[in-house]
């Protein structure tokens, strides 16, 4: 069985295009730091265009965080930015990227509006 973590980022490497990024572009490095490892995952966007590896290069966004935290985002359990004004998160580079890209995590499941009913739609 795979983790939240891996079955979103296969997801988004999938789906291969994200409506909600149309105007991104632009490189995020997702840093998974447990203990002495880090677990890299990273996100190439080119105006929606998705591409997903775990390559650790650079990027023009590098957020850090563990991977417990990462796993509640990628499962709309926990929220991004509220994690990142916690400072549970770290973020080095253009932060405009964490904005724009938070778009796309699922939101918690009590949640309503557009973004909910569209990833209710995409599974």
């Amino acid at each position: 069985m795979l983790d939240a973590t891996t079955t979103f980022f296969e997801n988004l490497d999938r789906r291969g295009y994200e409506p909600l990024l149309t105007k991104v572009s632009g490189t995020l490095r997702f840093d998974l730091h447990e203990g002495p490892q880090t677990r890299h995952w990273l996100l190439v966007i080119d105006r929606g265009r998705l591409q997903v590896s775990q390559e650790d290069r650079e990027a023009d966004t590098v957020i850090g965080t563990s991977p417990a935290l990462f796993e509640d985002l990628a499962a709309g359990r926990e929220h991004g930015l509220a994690a990142l004004l916690r400072g549970d998160m770290t973020v080095t580079g253009d932060a405009r990227l964490v904005v724009q890209v938070e778009r796309i995590f699922p939101g918690p499941s009590d949640s309503r509006g557009p973004r909910r009913l569209f990833h209710q739609e995409v599974r």
